[in-house]
């Protein structure tokens, strides 16, 4: 009996290490400029309306063209940007799906501007960047999958030159569940995503 209770005392310690470190890791990796914002935007400082929502595609990409979908019609801007290239070559651009989403959802197409050559995230945010300056675009809420919105918000602030970017990640996201660390495919996407943020600190990568 003593033996079982010496046993379970570490393993119950690192139990909670491995959860406080996933935790951790979640905050980490997705950062929620909107987070103390409501629904709607407001004058409050960060909570404001901004030039452009921004939504790249990648992974669940429905899910993540929806959620800029909701931010539009909630006032947080009249103009949204789909960025991303094709994932089958011979079929129409991730942007143009996005884009049929949208106007599916009631987004009239004067309100939508694709991107459809990025094929990498580092892309997306060069490739945008055009249009943030031909559009005199300042201000921007950048979309992705919560996982991907650290990383992609680098990027984006690499190459975004004079833009204020705002970070707000998918609430439904088939590849990132509110408890995603006991999912192996969700685990493995994190990991990978820490490497690649890791990767983009020491290289530039």
């Amino acid at each position: 009996m003593f033996i079982i209770r010496l046993l379970i005392r570490p393993l119950i310690v690192l139990l909670v290490v491995i959860i406080v470190a996933m935790i951790g890791l979640g905050i980490y990796l997705q950062p929620d400029d909107l987070r103390s914002c409501g629904e709607k935007p407001t004058m409050n400082a960060g909570c404001q309306p901004v030039d452009a929502i921004v939504a790249i595609s990648g992974g669940d990409t429905e899910a993540r063209a929806n959620e800029a979908i909701e931010l539009y019609k909630n006032g947080w801007s009249n103009i949204l940007i789909f960025s991303g290239a094709a994932q089958d070559k011979a079929g129409p651009s991730n942007a143009a799906v996005m884009k049929k989403v949208a106007v599916a959802a009631g987004v009239p197409e004067t309100a939508i501007i694709l991107e459809e050559d990025a094929e990498t995230t580092k892309g997306n945010a060069q490739n945008t960047q055009k249009l943030f300056i031909e559009h005199d675009i300042k201000t921007a809420i950048l979309v992705t999958s919560g996982y991907h919105q650290r990383r992609a918000s680098l990027e984006f602030n690499r190459y975004s030159d004079g833009v204020t970017i705002l970070n707000h990640s998918t609430q439904l996201d088939e590849n990132w569940p509110v408890w995603w660390w006991v999912n192996p495919h969700s685990l493995w996407i994190a990991g990978n995503e820490l490497i690649k943020t890791i990767a983009f600190y020491v290289v530039g990568a």
